[in-house]
């Protein structure tokens, strides 16, 4: 079986698994279709004629408009409790404990002095509670679907009928300034514009400042009918620093400050408006829909008196998208066509010195006219799909007929029935709240049959994976059969295709991937059962001992119930620590555990003595012991879910620049440091242990100076960003030079590392000298250069062998005692030295995009990981002949690690714990208009663990040939008498273990287990995607399936994704060391030839 050969059949099973995923995904994650229909002053929202006294006034369209000016001041994650008056705190707790409460004073002036020209009120956003989202829904009035939160930073013209596009057709001057999202949503849209860049959340002052700027002089000049300044700041120092930081109350009183400003300037024509896109968590985040991150400000003031009552007690809550048609209406434009808002009537009732009769007629013409509008593009949008409920649109259409009936009877006879009134206002508020409701929860229909097909398809390639890996390492496997159903796949979509471009029927990409996964799939399966697994016993099929079995079956179950999809990074732990101790006991109950240096296989002779029992358990103790201790240490290093509040995240998982206290903060430096110095100590220790270090070759070199360079940046880097903001200001453009130096350097050196890893991967020792054999050896005669690969595989162990036999003391220079010979040190550990390599070169990256003092976590990972390969090493027995095979057991136990060390680091599967930071890592200032290297960064960040990890699977197979022996040991004993030294001269030394070099003397099962290997892992990560989707796919209806169920599908697939590609790294670099092993042997035998 050749190796390249392992890779592809790899690849094609992770195609398999790519195309359930997509086309699941498909089904699951749908977009709203997105009408290009717009209103006109010219067609009327219905039938009916518009409402008297508002045809042919100047100014006027579907309404007379109120206000010929607007100032919309946007401030970006503007909570409700931000803008609440002080009194109004939290019941028992101080205000001083909530530096953000109080701080927009001007607003409660206003609220106390001037009660009918200001009103606050309570925005209830729709998530997701993305900035791009909101903007879209506060100016089309619509909902954007959940699959849009994924284009939040890569936003694409709107093309739906919105406010500014209506502003700009009815010749109003639109003035913009601040974040540069609205240069993408409205291209060209605006007279004047002044943008600044969005993406840096570190940067709490660019923006805000850019726009303080140009505000003041813009409104003096007059030349602007809308202004529009959409501020960043607040949102910034919420990601930065948390809401309850002081910079949180600096921020919010300057804000203070703009708006006390704006008020004084306004004229009586001019409405001003303050809303707030979207609230944050308690960290400051946002992108989900808890009651913080739904709950945003809304305030609205004239110079004139706006509202006919005072402010209630407790502020109104309205929905977010009710400002689009209540502004269109007030300023005299036709409300956008896709809108599906509510007019809020207050603002159509007059001054306080109306009639209210009046007030009813003009709140009732406003709804009206919304009404005609929603209705309106109800009977559009269902004729363009079939997304909307049949029975629920007939029901509607029903009441908005009877509504507008009732409101003509009353235009016919305005005068008395006030009664009559009431009901038709509260008539059309239930079509628009009904028809709102409906469309929330039509747009959130899904494709069953995708769904299903999808979920199928990702049921069949764990199966698949399953039963592979059980006939992977058996004599007559069909392994090359793939490449023929590959082809039988691609026949099937070519047909596939050819008939849907007959019918023509539009090509689905998702669809065609299916249709090849599945050609490809059947005809395998069919052929490998007919062949082989026919022949076995069904019970063969699962080969998953029963414990692990159960566990697996548990985390499976677990992704069924949204509280244990919560309380995941506490139940990973538990599992993990419950496998440990299963892994313990059964090796002691089966007495297979022995101590590393009892594993290497004996000479002939006397055998070994065996080990006493409780020998065993001790090493298996302290083995279990040092597991459980890290999984415990790297417990205290969570962020606890927004869904427990009782719950107290780490606050070790913060950057050390929130830090109050130069003390603390250089303790903490110190411990980062010492961290990352004791991983860099550990990996240098254990390549000099095997000898590995002792190379000339590039990649050994570049471990002895490459690596603590790195360390060096990694540790100056953390100086610089810790104390950014205390340095002097004569040095401050010397430290942002190097925070964008320093980052790129540390990766720039780990790319080079890792390609001179791939150009020379065999970092072994290489003598050449004059000497005579010291000892007998007995090699295969010498028939010449090997003809094929099979020959060389099986001589080079013998080589290997008899150059460590030959010349294992000091070379001994005398041209007389022989000829020319060459001794080569360490090969045992080659495979595993590449491996440990190129884990250290990636981990020092990605270490660097996390806070500084997750390098702890990181140490913890690869102590871990250490003790638990050594924990499966001990109780693997190691066979020449073969076949090699990994325990389920420690596949499963190296999934959960990766799981473990996601949460440790800092990490929830919700859009809101994403660590945006780590997009600005070596790039301060931004990105311009790239958006795939910030995706690039951020994703490494967040995945981290699944790629480092599935990187280091193959260590699984390796590590038991590696503890064959803790390096060269020499067996010198005191001979009894002098017949035993004649007898025995050639046991003065004890020769070398071959290690990692047993796998080559078996070729073929050495392939075998890299496939079985590989094919373990992806079935441990293809099910819990599997469980993931089929949760998704059962509790679409549930209450939490946008909160919990679809962002854990959503990380899970691309965790998935991340570790198949890490684990075909891993397993291709296996081969590439593989291969240059052999290159080397095949020239060391043709030197020794001539």
């Amino acid at each position: 079986m050749q190796k390249v050969s392992v890779l592809l059949f790899l690849a094609w099973v992770c195609f398999l698994f790519y195309a359930g995923i997509s086309l699941f995904t498909s089904g699951f994650l749908l977009t709203r279709l997105e009408l290009t229909n717009h209103s006109s002053c010219q067609e009327p929202p219905g039938p009916e004629p518009l409402p008297l006294g508002h045809r042919g006034e100047p100014g006027a369209c579907w309404m007379a408009s109120r206000f010929s000016r607007v100032v919309l001041v946007l401030i970006d994650a503007l909570r409700f409790d931000f803008a609440q008056p002080q009194s109004s705190h939290m019941p028992g707790e101080p205000s001083a404990s909530l530096p953000f409460l109080g701080k927009l004073s001007s607003l409660q002036r206003i609220l106390e002095i001037q009660p009918h020209r200001g009103r606050l009120y309570r925005s209830q956003v729709d998530p997701p509670t993305t900035t791009m989202q909101r903007l879209k829904a506060l100016t089309t009035g619509s909902l954007p679907t959940f699959i849009d939160a994924g284009s939040n930073f890569a936003s694409h013209a709107i093309v739906e009928d919105n406010l500014i596009k209506q502003l700009t057709s009815a010749g109003r001057r639109v003035v913009f300034m601040g974040d540069d999202t609205w240069k993408d949503l409205f291209p060209g849209a605006f007279s004047q514009a002044f943008f600044f860049p969005s993406f840096n959340v570190r940067d709490l002052h660019t923006v805000d400042n850019g726009i303080l700027e140009h505000l003041y002089p813009t409104m003096d000049s007059g030349e602007w009918d809308v202004l529009i300044a959409h501020f960043l700041g607040v949102d910034h120092c919420g990601h930065k620093h948390g809401p309850h930081h002081p910079e949180m109350a600096k921020k919010l009183s300057q804000m203070d400050q703009v708006i006390q400003g704006l008020v004084e300037r306004l004229e009586n024509d001019t409405l001003l408006v303050v809303a707030g896109d979207h609230g944050m968590t308690m960290n400051g985040d946002h992108g989900g829909d808890s009651e913080l991150e739904v709950s945003a400000a809304l305030f609205l003031y004239s110079p004139t008196a706006l509202f006919p009552s005072v402010p209630p007690e407790e502020p109104e809550v309205v929905p977010q998208v009710s400002l689009v048609p209540t502004l269109a209406l007030l300023l005299g434009l036709p409300i956008p066509f896709g809108n599906i808002g509510e007019v809020m009537t207050e603002l159509f009732s007059g001054n306080k010195d109306s009639q209210p009769h009046t007030s009813a007629m003009a709140q009732a013409s406003a709804l009206h006219l919304n009404a005609q509008q929603v209705s309106r593009f109800l009977h559009t949008y269902s004729a363009a799909t079939q997304d909307l409920q049949v029975k629920e649109l007939q029901r509607l259409q029903s009441l908005f007929s009877k509504a507008s009936a009732d409101y003509q009877r009353l235009l016919q006879s305005p005068q008395g029935a006030e009664a009559a009134l009431q009901a038709v206002i509260a008539e059309l508020q239930q079509f628009l709240r009904g028809a709102r409701a409906m469309c929330i929860e039509s747009w959130a229909q899904f494709s069953l049959v995708r769904m299903a097909g999808g979920a199928t398809l990702l049921a069949a390639a764990c199966f698949f994976c399953l039963l592979a890996s059980h006939w992977a390492t058996s004599q007559g496997f069909p392994f090359h059969s793939h490449r023929l159903s590959v082809a039988w796949g691609l026949a099937g979509t070519i047909i596939y295709a050819g008939l849907l471009a007959t019918a023509g029927l539009k090509l689905d990409p998702v669809v065609l991937g299916a249709v090849a996964a599945v050609g490809s799939l059947l005809p395998f399966l069919w052929k490998a059962w007919a062949g082989w697994g026919a022949r076995r016993p069904l019970a063969a099929l699962l080969p998953i001992p029963g414990p692990v079995l159960l566990l697996l079956l548990i985390r499976w179950a677990a992704f069924f119930s949204d509280s244990f999809v919560i309380a995941e990074a506490r139940a990973t732990p538990f599992l993990l620590g419950s496998l440990i101790l299963l892994l313990v006991a059964q090796l002691h109950w089966e007495g297979q555990l022995l101590p590393p240096k009892l594993l290497a296989i004996p000479r002939l002779g006397p055998s070994t003595p065996a080990v006493p029992p409780r020998h065993n358990g001790m090493h298996a103790l302290g083995l279990g012991v040092g597991l459980l201790l890290c999984t415990r240490l790297a417990g205290l290093f969570h962020r606890c879910p927004e869904e427990t509040p009782a719950c107290r995240s780490s606050p070790w998982l913060s950057p050390l620049a929130t830090m109050v206290g130069g003390r603390a903060k250089n303790l903490w430096y110190g411990a980062c440091v010492g961290a990352l110095v004791a991983l860099l100590a550990s990996v240098r220790l254990w390549l000099r242990r095997y000898g590995n270090l002792k190379s000339p070759e590039p990649p050994v070199l570049f471990v002895r100076w490459g690596l603590p360079l790195m360390a060096l940046g990694i540790a100056a880097y953390w100086a610089l960003a810790s104390g950014a903001d205390e340095a002097p200001p004569r040095l401050r453009a010397l430290v942002a030079g190097a925070s964008v130096v320093l980052p790129r350097a540390v990766a720039g050196l780990a790319a080079s590392g890792l390609m001179l890893l791939l150009w020379r991967p065999v970092t072994v020792l290489v003598k050449a000298g004059m000497g005579a054999p010291r000892t007998r050896t007995v090699l295969t005669p010498f028939l010449g250069p090997p003809t094929s690969q099979a020959d060389l595989d099986y001589v080079a162990p013998q080589i290997y062998r008899h150059m460590q036999e030959v010349f294992r003391g000091q070379l001994e220079r005398n041209n007389s005692q022989g000829p020319l010979t060459v001794a080569a040190y360490q090969l045992g550990s080659v495979y595993s030295a590449a491996m440990v390599t190129a884990l250290t070169l990636l981990a020092f990256p990605l270490l660097l995009l996390h806070a500084e003092r997750v390098s702890l976590v990181f140490l913890l990972l690869f102590l871990q990981s250490f003790l638990l390969l050594h924990l499966l090493a001990a109780g693997i027995p190691i066979t020449t002949p073969g076949p090699f095979t990994v325990p389920w057991q420690a596949v499963s136990a190296w999934a959960l690690m990766a799981t473990q060390t996601f949460y440790s680091t800092g990490h929830q599967p919700v859009f809101p714990a994403i660590h945006w930071h780590a997009a600005f890592i070596g790039f301060p200032e931004g990105h311009g208009s790239s958006i795939w290297l910030p995706a690039f960064l951020v994703g490494a960040n967040t995945f981290a663990s699944h790629l480092l990890f599935a990187v280091g699977c193959p260590l699984l197979l390796l590590w038991p040939f590696l503890c064959e022996s803790h390096g060269p040991q020499k067996r010198r004993q005191t001979p009894r008498n002098e017949a035993e030294t004649r007898v025995r001269p050639e046991e003065e030394e004890e020769e070398e273990p071959l290690m990692e070099m047993r796998l080559r003397n078996a070729p073929h099962h050495f392939s075998a287990a890299l496939l079985q290997l590989g094919l373990k892992y992806l079935f441990v990560l293809g099910v819990q995607i599997l469980a993931c989707a089929l949760a998704a796919f059962i509790l679409r209806r549930h209450l939490m399936v946008w909160k919990v169920f679809a962002p854990k599908f959503i990380f899970e697939a691309v965790g998935f994704i991340v570790s198949s590609v890490g684990l075909l790294l891993g397993i291709a670099l296996v081969m590439r060391v593989d291969g240059a092993v052999s290159s080397w042997f095949k020239q060391l035998v043709l030197a020794q030839q001539r």
